[in-house]
């Protein structure tokens, strides 16, 4: 367990419902109030005690369920102080030193990898098809250039990825703006459209059949191209917080880790409640969860993560991994 202060008894709580208004899809579970009059902070909880539960944020996205559903089984979200955003607000944050401990965008940790330390076996990707980063387009890829793209989302690592993979695979510069993710208002104006998250699951699987559109998966596009893993976000510590709590960072990272594992030894009863919330039915959220997505972070998705960077220009010389510690049952055995 992570040792830090536990809320007040009588703290008055609050129930996630499933579904946040934007759509997307939070845990059902107990999040002190606080996280709603300030996201970002769990500095009444430092002035009242003298200590405060590391800062973590939470992608309100369907495709990190596995990674914290586990937190309310193992007891570790109590010892948590987690803000629920969408990955730009998120990313934001964690640069600006609000939060400690945050998913990031992959091309935000390459431009501020000197701030920040990736928490070992734990990112969201793909080894192929993802199904929720896809371009969906009316017309064929190649004839996309000077015409009309729009972007559903400002997620910088897909649609960086949608650039690069139309730029180099395809040949084509066409002319990108930014708008909601609402798929038939968007094929009102644009050719094409790059679409993430729950808006990309419910696109390609439901709307673009329906409207005869082609479905694009940016993860199997970037697999045919490089032959490796593609990863769109990574676990991130402030290296400042790293130095002053070494230990609490660890145990933060050892209960994602539990969390992830236990979602995926339990994934279709992650899928089954899931699915009570969404319009995706129990066993395609299983197939999503255990056969599309990877959450690891291994050698193979450090090198994709390398040759992304390389692709789009960035250094990789401030790239640090955390060192991953031996469970003392495992240095027993």
């Amino acid at each position: 367990m992570i040792r830090s202060p536990r809320p007040p008894p009588g703290r008055p709580r609050s129930r996630c419902p499933g579904t946040a208004p934007d759509g997307s899809t939070v845990l059902d579970v107990d999040i002190p109030t606080e996280r709603d009059t300030h996201p970002y902070s769990g500095r009444d909880r430092a002035q009242d005690t003298g200590l405060r539960r590391p800062r973590v944020g939470h992608i309100q996205f369907l495709n990190c369920v596995p990674i914290y559903w586990g937190l309310a089984r193992t007891g570790a979200l109590l010892d948590l102080d987690l803000s629920k955003d969408t990955p730009d607000h998120l990313n934001d944050a964690l640069v600006r030193g609000d939060l400690d401990i945050s998913p990031i965008s992959c091309v935000e940790y390459l431009r501020n990898a000197d701030q920040l330390v990736v928490l070992p076996d734990i990112a969201v990707g793909s080894d192929g098809p993802v199904l929720s980063c896809v371009i969906v387009s009316q017309v064929p890829l190649d004839q996309l250039d000077g015409r009309r793209v729009a972007l559903g989302s400002t997620s910088r690592t897909s649609v960086r990825l949608a650039q690069l993979l139309l730029a180099e695979q395809y040949g084509v510069q066409p002319d990108y703006y930014t708008c909601p993710p609402d798929l038939s208002l968007m094929m009102r104006e644009a050719d094409a459209a790059v679409l993430i998250g729950d808006a990309a699951l419910r696109a390609s699987l439901h709307e673009a059949p329906r409207l005869g559109l082609e479905v694009h998966d940016l993860g199997d596009m970037w697999k045919q191209w490089t032959g490796l893993p593609f990863v769109f976000a990574v676990w991130a510590a402030r290296r400042d917080f790293l130095e002053r709590e070494p230990e609490t960072v660890h145990e933060v990272h050892r209960a994602f880790l539990e969390s992830r594992d236990l979602s995926m030894e339990e994934v279709d009863k992650v899928a089954e409640q899931t699915a009570r919330w969404e319009t995706f039915d129990a066993e395609l959220l299983r197939r999503y969860y255990a056969e599309a997505l990877d959450f690891s972070f291994g050698e193979r998705q450090l090198d994709g993560l390398r040759e992304f960077a390389r692709r789009i220009g960035v250094g990789t010389e401030q790239v640090r991994v955390l060192e991953a510690r031996v469970p003392t049952a495992d240095l027993l055995a």
